[in-house]
């Protein structure tokens, strides 16, 4: 049996991060949830708060935090379009400032950290799958560099902290990702047009809706996430997660109206500035270093994800958004 940690996770409270939070726990681990409440959301974690192993901590991780533990999962930024330019300085300087101080933090208590980097640093790939050693096409003075560049310099941040300073750092590249605790304002495509599937309004499709995304399922996501922290210390990454399996928006948004019973009609709008045409994870790279891949096909995900949003929808927490 594996010895019970002190392990910090920031953004703790988000979408990710709540699921994280509830593993470890349940791991038997005594974990301290770091959040700015930006996008996450107490409610999230609420039945954990009255496990004793479990503490939450208000805090900005653009400033120091002073804490001893024996591990850091750094999943603090926001995620999503809508939110990450809605202030897009601050999305850099969370990305930015808040894996320097991690990253301090982890060299001052000699703790393992890992970092939840994200697919959006191969921009508009013009390779298909993405592979780990694919470098990237990005615009550095675009609506979304904040996010991407935020990203991509955090990654070099933490392996020169790794190459300097020898800290034990792990790099997860982690593509899209669904399921409960999703926002439903946070513009995200699956969030989206089951928000308005539900309200049977027209489900706003980008471009021609031929451009591919591939959905991994949040609790796939998170045992990945725990298996890359659990391996040897010469496993840095950046190691891909995410679901190889594609799917075009329009596939998605007619799978979305069917599970749903939706009366919903298709709604095409003009492609966002930037917007990639393909993302799909190569897994290689986690199959042989994790063992792991996702086991939840997208009809099943889904369906759960939908249970989830029609309780907030009972409870009066839906609301309509229109960006992807």
């Amino acid at each position: 049996m594996q010895r019970a940690k002190q392990i910090l996770v920031t953004g703790g409270a988000g979408f990710l991060g709540s699921f994280l939070c509830e593993r470890l726990l349940d791991e038997g681990h005594a974990v301290a949830c770091v959040d700015n409440f930006f996008t996450g959301n107490r409610r999230n974690v609420s039945q954990l708060l009255d496990n004793r192993s479990f503490e939450i901590i208000r805090h900005d991780v653009t400033f120091p935090l002073y804490v001893e533990v024996d591990e850091i999962y750094n999943l603090a930024c926001p995620a999503s379009p809508v939110h990450y330019q809605f202030d897009p300085v601050q999305t850099t300087k969370t990305s930015v400032h808040g894996a320097i101080n991690m990253l301090g933090l982890a060299k001052r208590v000699r703790a393992k950290i890992l970092q939840a980097s994200t697919s959006e640093v191969y921009g508009d790939p013009e390779i298909h799958p993405q592979t780990e050693d694919y470098w990237g096409k990005v615009n550095p003075i675009g609506p979304r560099s904040c996010y991407d560049e935020g990203k991509r310099c955090a990654e070099t941040l933490f392996f020169d902290y790794w190459r300097q300073h020898r800290v034990r750092i792990k790099v997860a590249r982690i593509f899209n990702t669904y399921g409960p605790r999703m926002r439903p304002d946070d513009g995200r495509v699956i969030s989206n047009f089951i928000v308005q599937a539900l309200q049977n309004e027209p489900i706003t499709v980008y471009g021609t809706g031929q451009q591919t995304r591939s959905f991994c399922y949040v609790d796939d996501l998170i045992e990945g996430l725990v298996r890359m922290m659990q391996t040897a210390d010469d496993v840095t990454g950046p190691i891909n997660l995410g679901n190889p399996v594609e799917f075009t928006m329009l596939e998605l948004a007619n799978l979305v109206i069917e599970l749903t019973g939706s009366r919903s009609t298709i709604r095409f709008m003009p492609l966002p500035i930037d917007d990639p045409k393909q993302r799909q994870p190569d897994i290689g790279t986690a199959v042989r270093e994790l063992n792991w891949k996702p086991k939840t096909a997208l009809r099943d995900g889904l369906a759960k994800t939908i249970t989830y949003f029609e309780g907030l929808a009972s409870s009066g927490h839906l609301r309509a958004v229109a960006a992807e």
